[in-house]
């Protein structure tokens, strides 16, 4: 199917929808790319070929190729990765990027530039083997394992939120003494028609769509200038990838209108924080597994075992959920905050959450997951150690789901858990658990301890999501 006008949103839905019904057909990668290659060389208007992936902290990064350059090229594409942080280093720098066809997308051209298409990559190492800090790669092996192995599908849809703040670079202008300048004072459902915000989700939404995302619902969220946007749960992959787009383009949105989309966990004291509550389930030809009608709550013993093992394993998970010191200001109780370690069908400060539900929609919901993390490395974790994780506790069940414990307070006491902890070496390897280890100590140590009632200057500047090279560079 040609599209019309590289500008036109609907025939772009169309297209994007194809393309993820292919990827989720499981298509063969040569029969993909022989369809992606065949529509570069076709349409004319295409210039460019966008590959991204994301890095270890979960950083989103693309580079742009020439189309007729990536067409006779795509099969040995190299860059450095001593670059980037967390990946490899200087005497070691070459990775390949291998491309994922089925993560094929079409972009819209007043957003992303005009003749792009973008594609999702893979990173391999010199072997052309699956890069150990390539989260992206781990959760692809691991969906296409369990399919093909026991026919099962591990789905996602996150509830991720952000604030919309007035003017551009705001995180990079941040002081603690001015603080950020809110967009709109409107909040949950009271915002006008008109207002900055609501005239911001409407664009954002209007682009998502385009992107086949398959909206649901968006509205402001509780605190001022804060919004949500939700669409519809699909394959843990596609999810990951919908999670990085969805914050792009929310960035590039914000910035057309000469604002700053801003997904840090706790940005403003003393108001409701921004989370990504994280929907999962496991099905097998359209039967959602962790569903029981008879089962306590609603949810199959399947499920129940899956909540056990989060639970039991919450401390050592928490660095990675919350990856930042800004993080631990949102683990507040004082704000309905997810961090009490036990399940609840309806306490919103428990860590875990079972919805009321039908056996379509019959989940688990991790509510202590912070935007700011890196998506294919927090749901390859939780699928991991939801299905794998240890038991090491001598806990029934029923203790371990309603006894109060509490998730760390702080990014430092994160640390000393994720350090110690055997699953987590076991699940990433020692090299990687050593280098997320080093990279948060590295954030740690660049801002007072101490998180005390007013936001740092030094948790927004030397936060990983706040793009400021030179002056991590400088410290």
């Amino acid at each position: 199917m040609e599209i019309k006008d590289l500008n036109s949103y609907a025939e772009l839905e169309v297209l994007n929808l194809q393309a993820k019904e292919k990827q989720l057909a499981h298509k063969s990668q040569d029969e993909l790319r022989e369809s992606a290659l065949r529509y570069l060389q076709d349409d004319k208007r295409i210039k460019a070929v966008t590959i991204a992936f994301t890095d270890l902290e979960g950083r989103f990064h693309a580079l742009d190729y020439d189309k007729k350059f990536f067409i006779k090229s795509y099969d040995n594409l190299t860059f450095d990765g001593s670059s980037i942080r967390g990946f490899s280093q200087v005497k070691e720098s070459d990775l390949r990027l291998q491309m994922d066809w089925g993560a094929f997308r079409f972009l819209p051209a007043d957003v992303f530039g005009p003749g792009k298409v973008l594609i999702f990559g893979l990173i391999n190492d010199r072997g052309q083997a699956t890069y150990p800090a390539d989260f992206r790669g781990l959760l692809r092996d691991l969906t296409n394992q369990l399919y093909s192995k026991e026919k099962q599908v591990m789905s996602v849809a996150v509830e991720l939120e952000g604030f919309l703040f007035a003017g551009l670079n705001a995180e990079q202008e941040y002081t603690s003494r001015t603080g950020f300048k809110f967009a709109s004072l409107g909040g949950y459902y009271n915002t006008l028609p008109q207002a900055p915000l609501r005239l911001f989700i409407d664009k954002f939404a209007e682009v998502q769509r385009a992107m086949g995302f398959e909206n649901e619902k968006d509205h402001p969220e509780v605190a001022p200038a804060q919004f949500e946007l939700n669409y519809s749960h699909c394959d843990a992959l596609i999810s990951a990838d919908q999670v990085q787009l969805y914050k792009l383009i929310a960035r590039q949105v914000a910035a057309n209108m000469g604002m700053t989309a801003c997904f840090l966990p706790k940005p403003v004291a003393d108001i409701n924080g921004n989370g990504m509550h994280t929907n999962m389930s496991l099905s097998k030809g359209g039967k959602n597994l962790f569903y029981a009608k008879d089962g306590q709550d609603g949810l199959s013993e399947l499920g129940w075992s899956f909540v056990d093992r989060i639970l039991n394993n919450a401390n050592d998970l928490c660095l990675l959920l919350n990856p930042s010191v800004n993080a631990y200001r949102r683990l507040d109780p004082h704000y309905e905050a997810p961090n009490q370690i036990k399940s609840s069908a309806i306490d919103r400060t428990s860590m875990i959450r079972i919805p009321l539900a039908n056996e379509k929609s019959a989940r688990v919901e991790v509510r202590s997951v912070a935007p700011d993390c890196n998506p294919y490395l927090t749901f390859y974790t939780l699928f991991k150690t939801g299905m794998e994780g240890p038991m090491t506790e001598q806990l029934d069940s029923e203790s371990r789901r309603t006894r109060t414990r509490f998730l760390p307070g702080n990014i430092h006491d994160a640390i000393r858990h994720f350090k110690g902890s055997a699953w987590m070496t076991q699940l990433l390897g020692e090299d990687v658990q050593t280098k997320f280890v080093d990279l948060k100590q590295m954030s740690a140590d660049r801002c007072p301890k101490l998180l005390g009632t007013m936001v740092k200057t030094e948790e927004i500047l030397f936060h990983h999501d706040v793009t400021n090279q030179y002056i991590w560079g400088r410290f």
